[in-house]
């Protein structure tokens, strides 16, 4: 049985799901216009609108992240090379500190959605409306090239491996807008939306911290996050 469930999983797949988990609540949690939104409709219509504009959100990041994942399996026998895969994890690295820093800096209420003060619409134009903000920025590609590096994510020519790492991302995703909007709901009376601000600067400080240690990690190849082969 073992051996029959390593040759369809031929790497450690709970460590494939915890890494696809921290990603997607990774992607998720910068508070952008949408984050913005859920917060909105999770106090002005109630905790259901808000999550469903997540998972809305949650829906287009998996697309992006699909699609970066099918783009750097073309690319695996270039990232494989140990010379270009330190380079490409040491841009990786910088490129999520940038982030980091930009998430620290950005105040997201200087471009907040106005759409969390109309009439309450049903489940699905929440949902809906959270996926088409979301997928408005392809930028989100850049993200998912940095954590896929980092967490050397994309394991070649395993697609089933693979399928449980995508579908853990959006787990992770979904996870995260539930507990957002848990959060806002059980302080609603309290929550002011200058509490996404500071949301913010500590997710962009985690992030900052998570680069630098990674990047650390990487010019002194120390392999923090590997995926460990079944062969």
């Amino acid at each position: 049985m073992n051996t029959l469930f390593q040759s369809y999983f031929p790497v450690d797949i709970l460590e494939l799901i915890i890494k696809g988990m921290i990603i997607g609540m990774a992607a998720s949690a910068p508070m952008g216009p949408v984050g913005i939104l859920c917060v909105q409709r999770t106090q002005k219509k109630g905790r259901w609108y808000g999550f469903v504009t997540g998972v809305g959100a949650a829906v287009s990041d998996f697309i992006y992240a699909l699609i970066t994942g099918i783009g750097l399996s073309f690319v695996l026998d270039f990232i494989n090379n140990p010379v270009y895969k330190f380079y490409f994890q040491l841009a990786g690295g910088v490129m999520l500190l940038v982030f980091g820093l930009y998430s620290f800096l950005n105040n997201p209420l200087r471009n907040a959605h106005k759409g969390g003060q109309k009439s309450t619409g049903s489940l699905w134009y929440n949902c809906w409306t959270g996926f088409l903000i979301t997928f408005s920025n392809p930028l989100i590609v850049l993200l998912f090239m940095a954590l896929f590096s980092m967490f050397n994510f994309v394991v070649p020519n395993h697609p089933l491996a693979m399928c449980v790492g995508f579908a853990s991302i959006i787990g992770g995703a979904v996870l995260w807008w539930y507990g957002l909007t848990w959060l806002v709901d059980k302080i609603r009376a309290k929550w002011d939306l200058q509490g996404v601000v500071i949301i913010n600067r500590i997710i962009g400080s985690l992030v900052i911290l998570f680069s630098l240690i990674t990047l650390i990690g990487t010019i002194f190849n120390i392999y923090l996050f590997p995926i460990s082969s079944g062969h």
